[in-house]
């Protein structure tokens, strides 16, 4: 058998920008709620049927406002390394003011229909360099331009 193909243009590939898209929304969320303390920002960006995991916060959109519109000053929120896959976003953090010493957190949101839908995280107490067996930070507020 003989015969050609002819190719005239790269086939198109469908690419999946939702990742992106989806980092984006969580710094945005992250910083205007827990940064900036803009508590109209869960209007915004959160599902109206939004569900927290975390069994200290409120269940609702309308719990996340109040709790954001309560916030102290005190409270500040620094991103670090984030990492998203489809509609799923895991970002990794440290909270000060959230309690007595700062807490290194990794957060878990579920993106639909471009909000906010589903939350949930887990927080630890951050340990000195000095004192971590492994002799490294937990956190280190670049390790998301470094990995990228």
């Amino acid at each position: 058998m003989t015969g050609s193909i002819a190719i005239n243009a790269p086939s198109a590939v469908a690419q999946d920008h939702r990742p992106r898209r989806n980092k984006a929304l969580v710094l945005e969320a992250m910083t205007r709620l827990f940064q900036q303390r803009d508590a109209p920002a869960v209007g915004q960006l959160y599902a109206r049927d939004y569900m927290q995991h975390n069994p200290e916060i409120a269940q609702g959109r309308d719990a996340l406002q109040e709790l954001v519109a309560g916030l102290s000053d005190a409270v500040h929120y620094e991103p670090g390394l984030v990492v998203a896959e489809g509609d799923l976003v895991a970002i990794h953090g440290r909270i000060r003011g959230w309690a007595a010493t700062p807490r290194v957190v990794v957060d878990l949101f579920r993106i639909k229909n471009g909000r906010l839908a589903e939350h949930w995280d887990v927080l630890q107490q951050e340990i000195p360099v000095a004192a971590a067996r492994a002799g490294i930070a937990m956190f280190d507020k670049d390790e998301g331009a470094r990995l990228r």
